[in-house]
């Protein structure tokens, strides 16, 4: 079943963005440093650092530029490849300031998502993000494109797969060098998964697709494996599970990042990436932003104390 999956897999991180911006609590710019400096000594190279909407919106990220100005100066992090979110032209303009070398960009495939998301239409977000894609490109930045709930926004049978791939299309023909298909919901399962990234590796190559899921129905890392099966080789991840979506609210984040490591350790699957090194890092970002995250593999690495009571208890 696992033949000839023993190709190398990347792994995108995306905590320091994804995952901050739904935290309560703000993470100071010092702060943020020190997650990335362990995310960096653990292997991953491929960072989203932060995003260049309004501070309005998303106060947790005010300080983008601060950020990816103190990481081009920071010895431990500096050799890292990072990418912020810009929504438009402003954040563009934002994120060159910074010297940033890619920009990443994203529509729904959700009319009613894409609305409360970015407060527009999914053809009015496509147009303006043509212009946004092909200034990055004329001063040199890659583009990252993002098919938001390419799986379903509350169902897996509320989101047309044609729209799916009508706008990844879109995105790829415009300037996006990659393609990241997001569950951000969570709703997806294995078979929905096969026929979304079937339909989109008939029209793309595997090595420009990449996986964003979201762990809210525990069936993360299943679709991780069909798209192993079908060829991808690159998954978006968060340590420690951190991140949600606000409209599946009480749900778990994105697929942990130690899960996918344990994983693709487990089968063989080389990474790059030290998976102890990781599991610190999951510490760290927990002390962080103050509360328990929910990664199955960060959770077991704390372990339970054990008490006299509870060693005497069968184990079932």
């Amino acid at each position: 079943m696992f033949d000839g999956l023993g190709d190398a897999v990347t792994v995108y991180e995306v905590s320091p963005r994804d995952g901050l911006q739904n935290e309560s609590a703000i993470v100071s710019t010092a702060e943020k440093v020190e997650l990335v400096q362990a995310l960096r000594a653990a292997g991953l190279r491929r960072i989203e650092a932060t995003s260049f909407v309004s501070p309005k919106w998303i106060p947790q990220l005010a300080d983008a530029e601060a950020l990816l100005l103190a990481l081009a100066a920071d010895d431990l992090a500096r050799d890292g490849e990072y990418s912020a979110l810009c929504p438009n032209s402003r954040g563009l303009q934002r994120a060159r300031d910074t010297g940033v070398a890619e920009i990443v960009v994203f529509v729904s495939a959700s009319a009613e998502h894409n609305q409360k998301n970015l407060n527009s239409s999914i053809d009015d977000s496509l147009a303006r993000l043509r212009e946004v894609v092909q200034e990055a490109r004329q001063t040199g930045l890659r583009v990252r494109g993002c098919v938001s709930t390419a799986w379903g926004f509350r169902s897996e049978q509320d989101v047309d797969l044609r729209e799916s791939a009508r706008i990844g299309r879109a995105l790829m023909d415009m300037g996006c060098t990659e393609l990241s298909l997001g569950d951000t919901t969570g709703v997806a399962t294995p078979r929905k998964t096969h026929d979304v990234l079937s339909c989109f590796l008939a029209e793309h190559p595997a090595v420009t697709l990449s996986m964003h899921m979201h762990d809210t129905r525990g069936t993360a890392l299943a679709n991780v494996l069909v798209g192993l099966e079908l060829g991808l080789r690159s998954f978006d991840a968060a340590i420690g599970g951190l991140g949600g979506c606000p409209y599946a609210p009480g749900a778990a984040g994105n697929l942990a990042t130690e899960d996918l490591v344990y994983m693709l350790h487990g089968m063989g699957i080389p990474s790059g990436i030290d998976l102890d090194k990781l599991i610190e890092a999951g510490k760290v970002a927990a002390r962080l932003v103050g509360h328990p995250l929910p990664g199955k593999v960060h959770r077991a690495s704390l372990g339970t104390p054990r008490t006299a009571h509870s060693t005497a208890q069968p184990v079932r």
